[in-house]
């Protein structure tokens, strides 16, 4: 018994370290983020908006990701482009979701910013512009690569609910980075910017309506669209801490461009954490290899060890890299690997908390938990990771 739990635990962290292993082009979005620094200091709600985005975005990703692998799983879905209304049906609602999200996010943002007296009226529209350029572009470079690396994956007999989401989760990040920079230099810096970000944001809109009435009638299409409210509805509390718990820290270390380089990767290497913690979970509570009760935790310790481990080592591994990008000695790295190890360890034990306590709510009361699993654990894992990296650079 003992060594089947070995082999098993052998073979998932196996599985989580390739997939997180692309996380480090995290640290590609972290560069980029670190080289336009002086973008964020546009205007008040900028820095503020980026991890907002990266959690939303995070969140539409997770549920297209997630309904690809039990689609994959359970047959509703085929590993081929040719005639899958499913996967059609699927991505209609991601563009959905993606507008969805932006006018509720944006108007959100703003609100609880305007209560703070940190925007103004005018901001209004350039938040709303911002984000929809933003999370329009992100949508349509990122649901093909998706698709490809679901199937491909699938085809390779490995378990999408551990590849998929890790893998697409770093892509997305590295292109919704360089969206959300390019249009906020575009906005403000090029002449006729703004109307040039107008025009993208029109024909968005236009695109995602013949998207909506098209798909309008199906059931399963509304089903994500109403479940999906729920959901954003916590997500855009939780990342507006994230905003917050990111501009303390901008303010606490100022240009340590090492901190802003390593974040992307830090949240999202925790956010796939939770997501294998969760989706697998998902996928047994499916199949019916764990029964939906809390004390069935006990029975996917594989799972959350070999996420666990996998996400610890790349933690390190990421403090070694950026440490010697930024040439810091031998104190700076122990100090660097010191604080990634408080952020990682304290940000697992609630992840694996909230990830599979998620997934059985959700399931015990007939709601489809690939509509919330990785949105909100994914969410809650951005604030969770930002806070305890907060936190850790005050202690340690």
């Amino acid at each position: 018994m003992a060594r089947t739990w070995i082999r098993s635990l052998q073979d998932k962290i196996a599985q989580s370290i390739f997939s997180l292993l692309f996380n480090l082009g995290g640290l590609i979005a972290g560069g980029v983020l670190a080289l336009h620094f002086n973008v964020f200091s546009m205007t008040s709600w900028t820095v503020i908006l980026f991890p907002c985005i990266l959690s939303v975005r995070g969140a539409i990703g997770g549920v297209f990701s997630a309904h690809l692998s039990t689609g994959l799983h359970l047959g509703t879905i085929k590993p081929d482009y040719r005639g899958s209304g499913s996967l059609y049906k699927l991505l209609a609602s991601i563009f959905t979701l993606a507008l969805e999200s932006s006018l509720f996010l944006g108007s959100i943002t703003f609100l609880i910013r305007l209560l703070f007296r940190t925007v103004s009226i005018e901001d209004y529209i350039d938040i709303l512009s911002v984000l929809s350029g933003t999370m329009g572009f992100s949508v349509l470079l990122v649901a093909p690569i998706t698709t490809a690396i679901s199937f491909l994956s699938f085809r390779r007999r490995m378990d999408p609910d551990i590849i998929v989401y890790p893998i697409t989760s770093t892509v997305a990040d590295i292109i919704v980075t360089a969206c959300y920079i390019s249009i906020l230099n575009i906005f403000f810096l090029m002449q006729y910017g703004k109307a040039i970000i107008y025009l993208v944001d029109i024909a968005f809109i236009i695109f995602t309506i013949y998207l909506f009435i098209r798909n309008v009638r199906d059931e399963e299409y509304i089903k994500i669209l109403r479940e999906f409210i729920i959901t954003l509805l916590i997500i855009v509390v939780i990342v507006n801490v994230s905003g917050l718990a990111l501009n303390g820290i901008k303010k606490l270390i100022g240009r340590r461009l090492e901190i802003y380089t390593v974040y992307p990767a830090l949240i999202d290497t925790m956010g796939d954490f939770g997501s294998i913690v969760g989706s697998t979970a998902t996928t047994k509570l499916f199949t019916g290899i764990i029964e939906p009760s809390y004390t069935s935790i006990r029975d996917h310790t594989v799972e959350i060890a070999g996420a666990w481990i996998s996400s610890l080592l790349m933690f390190l591994l990421f403090a070694v890299i950026v440490n010697l990008n930024y040439h810091g000695g031998l104190d700076d790295l122990k100090d660097f690997m010191l604080n990634l190890i408080f952020t990682n360890v304290l940000a697992a034990v609630f992840m694996i908390l909230i990830s599979f306590g998620i997934a059985i709510l959700t399931f015990k009361h007939a709601l489809d938990p690939d509509n919330f699993v990785i949105p909100i654990e994914s969410s809650i894992s951005d604030t969770i990771t930002t806070i305890f990296l907060f936190v850790s650079l005050i202690v340690l």
